[in-house]
């Protein structure tokens, strides 16, 4: 994990293209996507976090975003209830 305050513009840029973080996080809503989500582009950059996958992000307590990730968004509806 980690915080897009933490890392430089640069820095995250290469570890994007080389895929370390395949999973953005809005860290205030406790909500996790892919990182071409509509709804993930548009949260602010301090409340930004990445993961190198979703069972991560997972683990750490966030949910599944029900616009990006609608399959896994509905079997977690359906599990907490």
């Amino acid at each position: 994990m980690i915080r897009y305050s933490d890392i430089s513009d640069q820095d995250l840029r290469r570890d994007l293209k080389r895929g370390q973080w395949r999973v953005g996080v809005n860290a205030r809503l406790k909500i996790f996507g892919t990182l071409d989500c509509h709804s993930g582009k548009r949260m602010k950059r301090k409340n930004r976090v990445f993961f190198a996958n979703a069972a991560e992000a997972r683990a750490a307590g966030y949910r599944p975003c029900g616009n990006s990730m609608k399959e896994a968004y509905q079997a977690w509806t359906f599990s907490n209830p």
